[in-house]
């Protein structure tokens, strides 16, 4: 009788201890506020008079060092130290982030065919690499902070795979205040003009002879 009732306030006391420690992790997980997310524009006014090209284009994923191969906002304190800010985040890495904008502001265009993400069920006439050499905020000695989005491009025929043409993209814009989001809006004008830029040549660059899709 005695080993039953002593039987039975073990499991009660592991039960408690169980149901107790199991409150503390769901206390250390949902007590701490999830980062808040931001995101940036694609861009939407282009000049009216552009010629629209007869091909598809394909936009790989941009290449990008590991210290901006992430989702968190960079902030660059001095020349040999990266770091970045706390409590908030892009909503997709850099690299896929200016992906998407690419592919969005080329479609904003209306002056192309087709235009997509990378993929081996889309044929392409021509596929847009880049390299995402700048992503981050820069701060400056009495001053507010700067948005450095530098991107080069290169423009590559297929099926030969030549490279047609390349170009690079690289725009800083300070920030109206010391405050990240005055930070936030520099990166989307920063990015916007990088992406404007982008779009304009690779709509352009195409030799009039190149512009009739392959049958």
């Amino acid at each position: 009788m005695k080993r039953q009732r002593l039987g039975s306030i073990r499991i009660i006391a592991f039960a408690i201890t169980t149901g107790l420690l199991l409150a503390g992790c769901t206390g250390l997980v949902f007590d701490k506020a999830p980062p808040k997310l931001y995101r940036l524009t694609p861009k939407s006014t282009f000049d009216p008079n552009m010629k629209k090209v007869e091909w598809q284009l394909t936009i790989e994923t941009p290449m990008a060092e590991a210290g901006i191969n992430t989702s968190r906002i960079a902030v660059l304190r001095n020349p040999l130290s990266l770091d970045y800010y706390e409590g908030v985040t892009w909503v997709d890495t850099a690299p896929r982030l200016v992906q998407t904008l690419l592919v969005e502001s080329f479609e904003n265009s209306r002056k192309i065919i087709g235009v997509g993400r990378q993929s081996v069920n889309l044929r392409t006439d021509y596929a847009l690499i880049t390299d995402l050499r700048e992503f981050q905020s820069e701060l400056v000695t009495n001053g507010s902070p700067i948005a450095h989005v530098r991107i080069n491009a290169k423009l590559v025929r297929f099926p030969d795979r030549v490279i047609v043409a390349t170009m690079s993209a690289d725009e800083k814009v300070p920030a109206a205040g010391g405050n990240l989001e005055n930070v936030i809006q520099a990166f989307d004008k920063a990015l916007g003009r990088a992406l404007k830029k982008i779009v304009n040549w690779g709509l352009t660059v195409v030799p009039p002879e190149r512009q009739r899709r392959r049958r």
